[in-house]
């Protein structure tokens, strides 16, 4: 998974247009294949050494199914966090388990893992509801 910017040159020839030139050109229907499976409701033309995209007008339809796209990733973020905070806290458990740290640095270890997690949610809350 390889980010488009390192494969392709991406430009803007037009506000309603996207234009991508891959550097190899044998990656072009892997990249169209990635855009129109992204969920993102964008169509695609393929000239053979050039994509085109055709971004659509913003209608509230196209709005609402942004929007709810935008909470369903920020929603896997969240849970993205969480789980990374369960993994941190199993870690310092086995270490006080172990008696690499005491009880003082777990529960400090502990208190460190919340706050981060609680600040990485309300950050992830404050972008998608920033796009509300």
């Amino acid at each position: 998974e390889t980010p488009l910017n390192q494969m392709a040159t991406i430009s803007v020839p037009s506000a309603q247009q996207l234009s991508i030139d891959p550097y190899d050109k044998t990656s072009l229907n892997n990249i169209e294949t990635a855009i129109v499976e992204s969920d993102l409701g964008l169509t695609t033309n393929n000239d053979g050494s050039i994509i085109r995209i055709n971004i659509p007008s913003m209608t509230e339809d196209r709005r609402k199914e942004m929007l709810k796209l935008c909470k369903s990733i920020g929603e896997e973020g969240k849970v993205a966090v969480r789980n990374i905070r369960r993994d941190g806290l199993d870690t310092i458990k086995k270490m006080e388990k172990s008696s690499d740290i005491g009880e003082d640095e777990m529960k400090d270890g502990q208190d460190t893992m919340q706050k981060l997690t609680d600040k990485n949610v309300k950050e992830i809350d404050e972008v998608v509801g920033a796009k509300e």
